[in-house]
């Protein structure tokens, strides 16, 4: 017998868009569905004034001389100056409808919960205690996200058709076999019914 996916109370949960900007993009085969799946998610955040968070990586120069040589994920991203805060790389994608009161976060680690980018703090502020994400990679800021909220205590939901990594595989074997064990695995379609204005 499965358990009921447990809804969503729209007032105390933050919808998180990650990394969803050209470099990225382009790194992750049929990004493309993800995105537009991403867009079907923030329609339903806007609709029942869930917040919405976007988070985007991106180095200012200090970030750069600060990435030490044992970083073996940013050792080379900082050695070459790739994802340079300014440069079209790092922007948004134009089809995401970013708005003022919405929280964008520039990140310079993999997840989007780390120290630096003082979002949990935020949150916490304003009562979320419920995340909905979306992003990419599956295996790069989902899953360092999702691990790093659930020993925040947040209830996570992972949306499984607007997150994708550039190997599948990796992708399915996230989603079906490590993603439960902290998150309710949903498609943004079941954001409509879990997710109901109150």
């Amino acid at each position: 017998m499965t358990t009921p996916i447990p809804p969503i109370i729209p007032s105390r949960t933050a919808l998180l868009l990650m990394d969803f900007q050209p470099a990225v993009l382009a790194a992750v085969p049929h990004s493309a569905h993800a995105l537009s799946r991403a867009q079907a998610g923030l329609a339903w955040a806007r609709s029942h004034d869930v917040r919405v968070v976007y988070v985007r990586v991106a180095f200012a120069p200090e970030d750069f001389a600060a990435v030490p040589r044992r970083n073996k994920t940013f050792a080379a991203v900082a050695q070459h100056g790739f994802l340079a805060d300014g440069s079209p790389d790092t922007d948004l994608h134009d089809c995401l409808d970013v708005r003022d009161d919405d929280i964008v976060v520039r990140k310079t680690r993999i997840g989007a919960l780390s120290d630096a980018t003082g979002l949990h703090e935020s949150l916490q502020a304003q009562g979320i205690d419920t995340l909905v994400l979306a992003g990419l990679s599956t295996s790069g800021v989902v899953l360092t996200t999702l691990r790093h909220a659930a020993d925040e205590d947040y209830r996570l939901y992972v949306l499984k058709d607007a997150t994708a990594d550039p190997d599948p595989e990796v992708h399915r074997l996230l989603i079906e076999k490590v993603f439960p064990q902290q998150a309710e695995i949903i498609d943004t379609d079941d954001l409509w019914t879990l997710g109901k204005a109150v």
